[in-house]
């Protein structure tokens, strides 16, 4: 009996911390930064449902959509419904959607935009044949007894030239996912194999020569591309390969949305590394660069992991949603949009910097 009493009030305390992390935002300071943010990108969208096009094609649109509706647009508004049907004419005959380039990345977040709106099944088509267009992007695993460190990832736009790596696989399996595979689907299992290799943890995951010359900073931690080459930024003196924030954050998500046990040694690293490197102020190995496509990734995977509040390597506990909102409320611009100084990766330009603080900020929504 005492054994049972003991069990249901661990119960209740788990579940009135997670209430708590999520009441802890407040709810008018909350709609007050989605709405700035709403204002700002209906002024930037254009009269085809575009947004920054020249950006990936519909690749922006997309995420401003998914980043909307979960923050409680609905398919019916203005916005929403132009970027969608902008997004059905940029359906290609193969099936993919994209605009001349980055095809996996555009098409994978379409298609968890489009899952997002899918509420009377009308984009079941889309999404299938979308479906069966990333997967024939997924390089094969033709080794035989080899060790080939490009199978079952997936690279920007297919093919025996393209090169895999963890940023395109993880939209990939998220992709997936929000399509409705199963977590035992080949492609999903075969894309975990590869995320495997991109971690810098020694052993069966990853028998790749990198992984051991890993530092201890680096262990546990994920890399952008297993098959990097001595003229890579990511390369370390000692011939290993960095571990950087949104990577890690990126593959803790992959492994746990596809069903992955937090018991597992490549999660426990991984939590390991992100314990020892929590922060928002910066994305870790990369300084300002990609800051807020590492945020949305920060709360994606740490809100998978249901830790709340989470513990960092010093035992300070984090009310990271909370901290979150705080970080983002105070860098949202006065047009309601957010923008990196830092001109990496395509933040300089505010849509995409605002369609990734909106993904991150659906996961600090208060709960009604």
């Amino acid at each position: 009996m005492r054994l049972l009493c003991t069990l249901l009030l661990g119960l209740f305390v788990a579940v009135g911390s997670a209430h708590a992390q999520a009441s802890a935002v407040d709810a008018k300071e909350y709609q007050e930064v989605i709405d700035k943010a709403y204002r700002f990108l209906k002024s930037a969208q254009n009269p085809d449902g575009s947004i920054a096009p020249k950006l990936g094609g519909p690749g922006v649109a997309s995420l401003v959509i998914a980043g909307l509706l979960r923050n409680g647009k609905s398919v019916d508004d203005p916005v929403v419904k132009a970027a969608l049907k902008y997004l059905e004419a940029s359906v290609q005959k193969d099936g993919g959607i994209y605009n001349k380039m980055f095809a996996n990345y555009s098409t994978s977040v379409a298609i968890f935009a489009l899952a997002d709106a899918n509420q009377n099944k009308q984009y079941d088509k889309i999404i299938a044949t979308a479906t069966k267009f990333i997967k024939s992007l997924q390089f094969p695993d033709e080794s035989g007894d080899m060790i080939d460190a490009k199978a079952g990832g997936v690279g920007y736009n297919g093919g025996p030239k393209d090169r895999p790596d963890l940023s395109n696989t993880h939209y990939f399996v998220e992709a997936l996912l929000a399509s409705g595979a199963s977590k035992d689907d080949p492609a999903i299992q075969q894309a975990l194999k590869f995320i495997g290799r991109c971690q810098n943890l020694p052993g069966e995951s990853n028998p790749l020569p990198f992984a051991k010359k890993a530092s201890d900073d680096d262990k546990g931690g994920f890399t952008y591309a297993p098959t990097a080459g001595p003229d890579s930024d990511a390369q370390t003196p000692a011939g290993g390969l960095r571990s950087a924030g949104s990577m890690t954050y990126a593959g803790l998500k992959s492994f746990l949305y596809a069903g992955v046990s937090k018991d597992d040694p490549r999660v426990k690293a991984a939590v390991d590394w992100v314990r020892r490197h929590y922060t928002l102020d910066e994305n870790p190995g990369q300084g300002k660069g990609g800051l807020y496509y590492y945020y949305q990734l920060f709360a994606k995977a740490l809100d998978a992991l249901g830790e709340d509040p989470f513990t960092d390597a010093k035992g300070q506990k984090h009310a990271w949603r909370a901290e979150l909102f705080a970080k983002l409320k105070s860098l949202q611009q006065k047009d309601g949009s957010w923008v990196n100084s830092d001109r990496r990766y395509g933040e300089s330009t505010p849509e995409l910097a605002t369609a990734y603080a909106l993904l991150a900020l659906a996961y600090v929504r208060p709960k009604n």
